[in-house]
C-alpha cells in the first residue's frame, strides 16, 4: 500500500469499489477510518505512533529488564513476535510504511517511501536506555507525521521513523510489550489515543472483518464508497526541516574544563543544552578514567544538531559519541 497505493487506488476506481485497508496499520485498533472520516472535518497537525510491536516489545524488554539489544531480539524471536529475519522490523521499514500510510490519509496528500527518514533501533544500547530512564525518560520507535514551516517559509509535512526519547509521562510511553498505539493531535479536537493489539491473526482479523461488514452495507445500501482524497498538495520536507530535541551520549576525558568546553561548543552552534549529567568510570585494566556525560537539548533544528556534533567529535577531550537519539513530548 505504501509503495503501490495510487496503483490499486486507481484500480479501485476502475472497479468503482472501495479500497479498504484498516488492517495495514496497527492491527485491531481502529485507526485509519477514524482520519480518514471522523476526524475530516477537523485539520490534524501531528500523528506519532507505535506501530510496530516487535520494536516495541525488544525495546520495552530492554527497559524493564536491563537486556542488551541482542538477548532482547532473541526473546522476541523466541515468543514469536519477531521472524527468523527481523531487518524489516528493527531497521524501521515496516513502521516506514505504515508512516507513509498515516501521512497521506492525515493529510491529504500522496507520501511515498522514499519521502519517509527511516532509522531503526539496532544501535539503540542498553546504556543509551538506562541513561534515558535516569533521565525521565523511555525510548520508543516513531513513525511520527506532522505540519512543519521549513527555514525558507514552506509549509509541508515531515515524515520519519527513528528511536526517539519519550518523557515517561507521556501516553505513549505506557504502550508495552508488543501493543501498538497511535496519538494524534488535531486542532479542534486537541489530542487523541488509539490503542490496542498491533498484530496477530484473530486481532488482525477482527478489523479485516470490519472492513467486509462495512463494504456489505455498502452493496446493500448502494454506491461504490469513498474514494481516495488527494486534495492537500503538501510537499514532503526533508529530515533537516525537522525541529526537535535531542539526547547526546558523550565518552569524555576526565579533566577540568571537559563541561565548560563542550557547552561552549554548543552555544556557538545555538543549541541550547537542557539537562548535562556526567558519571564517572574507571578501566579495570588500565587504571584510566574516563567520563559519561548525557546531553539532552532544547529544540533545535536537524542541521544545527549535527554541525554540533560534528564540531564536538573534533575536540580533543572527546572520546566518542556513543549516542544521537531525537526526543519528542517535551
Amino acid at each position: 500500500l505504501a509503495q503501490d497505493g495510487p496503483t490499486l487506488y486507481e484500480e479501485a476506481d476502475k472497479a468503482h469499489v472501495q479500497l479498504s485497508y484498516e488492517a495495514a496499520v496497527a492491527g485491531a485498533i481502529p485507526i485509519l477510518r477514524p482520519i480518514r472520516d471522523s476526524l475530516s472535518g477537523d485539520r490534524i497537525t501531528r500523528v506519532l505512533g507505535i506501530v510496530n510491536g516487535t520494536t516495541n516489545f525488544i525495546l520495552d524488554q530492554m527497559d524493564t529488564t536491563g537486556a542488551q539489544f541482542a538477548d532482547a531480539l532473541a526473546e522476541a524471536q523466541r515468543l514469536g513476535y519477531a521472524e527468523a529475519d527481523p531487518t524489516a522490523d528493527v531497521e524501521g521499514h515496516d513502521a516506514a510504511a505504515k508512516a507513509a500510510i498515516l501521512a497521506s490519509l492525515s493529510f491529504h496528500t500522496r507520501f511515498a517511501l522514499e519521502n519517509v527518514h527511516c532509522e531503526g533501533i539496532s544501535s539503540v544500547t542498553a546504556a543509551d536506555i538506562a541513561a534515558a530512564k535516569d533521565a525521565g525518560f523511555v525510548i520508543k520507535l516513531l513513525a511520527i507525521a506532522e505540519k512543519l514551516v521549513d527555514a525558507d517559509g514552506q509549509d509541508g509535512v515531515s515524515v520519519r521513523v527513528h528511536p526517539t526519547l519519550l518523557p515517561r509521562e507521556h501516553p505513549l510511553a505506557a504502550v508495552h510489550g508488543a501493543f501498538n498505539a497511535v496519538f494524534v493531535e488535531a486542532e479542534n479536537a486537541g489530542e487523541l489515543m488509539f490503542y490496542g493489539q498491533g498484530a496477530g491473526g484473530t486481532p488482525t482479523a477482527s478489523a479485516v472483518l470490519g472492513d467486509l461488514v462495512s463494504a456489505a452495507r455498502r452493496l446493500v445500501l448502494g454506491g461504490p464508497g469513498r474514494t481516495e482524497t488527494t486534495t492537500g498538495h503538501v510537499p514532503a520536507l526533508p529530515i533537516d526541516a525537522a525541529t526537535t530535541s535531542y539526547y547526546i551520549g558523550l565518552d569524555v576525558a576526565d579533566q577540568p574544563g571537559v563541561l565548560a568546553k563542550i557547552a561552549q561548543l554548543f552555544a556557538e552552534h545555538g543549541v541550547s543544552i537542557e539537562i548535562m549529567r556526567q558519571t564517572i568510570h574507571r578501566d579495570a585494566e588500565s587504571n584510566v578514567e574516563s567520563a559519561e556525560l548525557r546531553i539532552v537539548t532544547h529544540r533545535a533544528s536537524e542541521a544545527a544538531l549535527a554541525a554540533t556534533v560534528e564540531a564536538v567529535k573534533g575536540l580533543d577531550v572527546i572520546n566518542s559519541v556513543t549516542s544521537v537519539l531525537r526526543v519528542e513530548g517535551v
